[in-house]
């Protein structure tokens, strides 16, 4: 039997994008997200989430264990009415068992007629932030096509008829997001190795099968994993994380390379194995 996730985990996400918009905001006409006072730039926690559920559904085939709860088209209701069980607890442990998102990120769950209360999840993002500040960039676009006869009647007289469009992008930004998973919550919801294993895959592959015309090139650049052998940890995740740094090698970063990301492991403690990806596997 696949075993339960029985030690903590803090883990440290680089991505960059190059002239896409990596999360826009709709609240400021789809821009891209940014920290209002210092314009950092900014990607949600439930942005990242959706990628990781993305992946899952393509590799698993929304086959269980691995199903998937929260996309489009499902009723959720309907799901949490119909799971089998006589109380609260065995609804939730029915649904973990199916939906690989439920044991990874939690759910609530109390909605609809019977109901299962809240899940809290082992696995939980913060917000990705960009290593510098980002500029907005906005671009004119156009087309020559039309959607009705009246639009094409008023380009007519047009030599060159188009229509107008605004796409916004971030000429490039790395960004840079912390996780953690708890071997406590691990136990309540049977998040497993398995599972495990499929996170770091899916992270690592998020943008691959997710490419889109207003996202540009995005990609993954490291993912820095600190494996506690203690179901609590050996050390504040803080102070594990001010390890990793980044260092600007340019006054405007265009690339990768114009950024040098170290891992200090001087006095780490005894208790802590670290994995680096690209330069080890972790799945």
């Amino acid at each position: 039997m696949n075993e339960i996730v029985k030690s903590r985990y803090d883990f440290v996400f680089f991505f960059d994008v190059k002239d896409g918009n990596p999360n826009g905001d709709p609240d400021q006409v789809n821009l891209p997200r940014a920290d209002a006072e210092d314009q950092h730039g900014l990607v949600t926690d439930v942005c990242i989430k959706r990628k990781v559920r993305n992946y899952v559904m393509l590799e698993k085939e929304l086959k269980p264990p691995f199903d998937i709860f929260i996309r489009q088209e499902q009723i959720l209701n309907e799901i949490i009415d119909a799971t089998p069980g006589e109380d609260i607890k065995q609804r939730q442990g029915k649904l973990c068992e199916q939906y690989f998102d439920i044991r990874t990120f939690g759910a609530v769950l109390s909605t609809g007629d019977k109901g299962a209360g809240t899940v809290r999840g082992p696995v939980q993002f913060t917000f990705a932030r960009s290593e510098d500040r980002i500029y907005q960039a906005e671009h004119s676009i156009t087309r020559c096509a039309v959607t009705t006869k009246e639009d094409a009647k008023k380009q007519e007289s047009r030599e060159y008829a188009s229509t107008f469009g605004r796409k916004s992008t971030v000429p490039y930004a790395l960004y840079r997001m912390h996780g953690f998973i708890s071997a406590v919550d691990a136990k309540k919801t049977g998040f497993n190795e398995d599972d495990l294993k499929l996170l770091w895959k899916s992270l690592i592959n998020a943008f691959e099968n997710d490419r889109a015309a207003a996202r540009g090139e995005m990609n993954p650049r490291k993912l820095v994993i600190f494996n506690h052998n203690h179901h609590l940890g050996n050390e504040l995740s803080g102070r594990l994380f001010d390890r990793v740094k980044v260092t600007k090698n340019a006054k405007l970063p265009r690339g990768i390379g114009d950024y040098t990301i170290t891992l200090d492991k001087n006095n780490l403690n005894s208790g802590i194995k670290v994995q680096e990806w690209p330069d080890e596997k972790v799945f």
